[in-house]
């Protein structure tokens, strides 16, 4: 079934510059790594000068086991800087074709016409956008490797295995969240180390400043998180940290907003006075240039339609953010009340226990006087 939202997006600046090939960050789809590749010019198997290439890769597959191999489809979309939709590829993969060990790499050589593509002229500010959305519909880990030669390398925490310097912060996380990963369905404990390291990652990324993410590494970032808590982690508490980052990033550009619309408020005024002084205009001269009239009122118009729009962000800004208000209110009483449940029990085993220290004792005070 396929997710409504990309596995991975990936943006390229400045692509009329690139000759070569570019290749995007790694990401983890169906408990596996990936990465694209993009050829500008052709993969150079052929000369391909006037075709784009594009290339879904399996990234590292040397940690699993022999036999590896992923029964994907997958698709690609191409998009300028407005997400306006420039191209999309058919449907790619097929049983007959697995990702494997021979080969770990599908997609298009002959993706697209460059000579089309430029044709277009849609792509803004020399930005190309490339989402691409997979479904694994089989899926096979391999016969896991002896790990023996490892073990000084690793150490088990609850289950998976981190190198030294991830401990610390492992521990860390399980003594916070001590249920995190009790529902996981996966078991191959390569895919496991492959999911801690995406959480890892994910939360160094969350604790960045708030207005150095960018729009498209949140977006990637909820990717990551829907993925995680599909196959069994339990991340409420990070979501909740990924929608404070993410409304953060959006009351800082909605700051810039606002003073976009100061901006427009001076712009708007002397356009008002033009406008107003027209019809006085008009009784001096008949000679009147009505069609700068119309364009003075267009402009207008436009002005304040840009100007509800962002009053309109600022509003739905200030929404979100009391909704991430209550979601944390909500959270700290269900937390509160997971406390409270505990120590009522805990009162409870101390009642038993005292219940039957009475009972001992009249039981050795009865022996006693007999």
């Amino acid at each position: 079934m396929w997710n409504q939202k990309p596995s991975y997006r990936f943006e390229i600046d400045n692509f009329s510059e690139k000759k070569t090939v570019i290749t995007s960050q790694v990401f983890v789809s169906g408990g596996c790594e990936w990465c694209l590749k993009l050829y500008p010019k052709g993969d150079g198997v052929v000369k391909l000068d006037d075709h784009l290439s594009l290339y879904l890769n399996v990234a590292n597959p040397k940690p699993l086991g022999s036999g590896w191999k992923r029964i994907a489809n997958f698709y690609f979309v191409l998009l300028n800087q407005s997400d306006k939709e420039l191209y999309r590829s058919p449907i790619g993969g097929q049983e007959s074709t697995p990702f494997c060990a021979e080969s770990p790499s599908w997609g298009w050589r002959y993706f697209l016409s460059l000579s089309k593509f430029q044709k277009t002229g849609l792509l803004e500010d020399d930005r190309l956008i490339i989402e691409v959305y997979i479904n694994i519909v089989e899926a096979f880990d391999g016969e896991e490797k002896d790990v023996s030669s490892q073990k000084e390398e690793t150490v088990d925490i609850n289950g998976f295995h981190v190198v030294a310097t991830q401990v610390t912060h492992v521990k860390k996380i399980f003594a916070e969240h001590p249920d995190l990963a009790e529902d996981l369905k996966v078991k191959n404990q390569v895919v496991k180390t492959v999911y801690m390291n995406v959480l890892l990652n994910l939360i160094e990324t969350l604790n960045k400043l708030s207005q150095n993410h960018s729009e498209t590494e949140l977006r990637n970032a909820h990717s990551e998180l829907s993925e995680l808590v599909e196959v069994g982690f339990k991340l409420d508490w990070l979501k909740l940290k990924l929608d404070e980052v993410s409304l953060k990033r959006k009351k800082a550009d909605v700051d810039v907003k606002k003073l976009e619309l100061v901006d427009l408020d001076f712009k708007m005024d002397p356009l008002k006075t033009k406008i107003e002084e027209v019809p006085l205009e008009r009784k001096k001269s008949d000679n009147t240039d009505w069609s700068r009239v119309h364009q003075l009122e267009e402009r207008l118009k436009n002005l304040e339609l840009m100007e509800l729009d962002l009053k309109l962000d600022c509003l739905k800004s200030k929404l979100e953010e009391v909704s991430l208000e209550k979601k944390k209110a909500d959270a700290g009483v269900q937390q509160l009340e997971g406390s409270v449940k505990n120590l009522v029990i805990m009162v409870s085993d101390l009642k038993v226990e005292l219940d039957n220290e009475k009972a001992k004792s009249s039981a050795d005070r009865f022996l006693l006087v007999d």
